[in-house]
């Protein structure tokens, strides 16, 4: 028995196959971007938010930044209520934790933070999507924090 060699029309299949699914395109399909809002500490006048932000895209991330809203408790966004959250660059697999003081602001008078878009996903390979479509969001306290 002698073993044959496969169609072309297969062989072109099968190396279409690997380079659609090759690394690049298992990175962005399985990424996963996980935001914590751990932590809301009122601090001389201000709220201070602490979150933890886990990489687990399979990119190194050299510049992360969300539009972010605020609602009030009566589920209001106030005038001042759109803010740019700036997480910086976040290695792949890695944990940080990042803090924001929001001025002029009681922790109490936030019942809710959101995630309105993205402003910056970026790689040392360009833009990405995966930075909101990857995203899982949590809280751990009051302020709920969802997308």
């Amino acid at each position: 028995m002698t073993a044959s060699t496969p169609p072309t029309s297969a062989l072109i299949l099968a190396l279409a196959a690997a380079v659609s699914f090759g690394p690049a395109a298992a990175q962005d399909a399985g990424a996963t971007l996980a935001l914590e809002l751990n932590n809301a500490t009122d601090v001389e006048g201000a709220c201070r938010l602490t979150y933890v932000a886990t990489n687990g895209t399979g990119v190194n991330l050299a510049g992360l930044s969300y539009e972010i809203v605020l609602y009030d408790p009566d589920g209001i966004v106030p005038d001042d209520g759109f803010l740019l959250f700036e997480f910086g660059a976040i290695p792949e697999g890695k944990t940080k934790v990042v803090q924001f003081v929001l001025e002029n602001r009681d922790c109490a008078s936030i019942s809710r933070v959101l995630v309105n878009d993205v402003a910056e996903c970026r790689s040392e390979t360009g833009e990405h999507d995966f930075c909101l479509t990857g995203l899982s969001v949590s809280s751990r306290n009051d302020i709920g924090f969802s997308l």
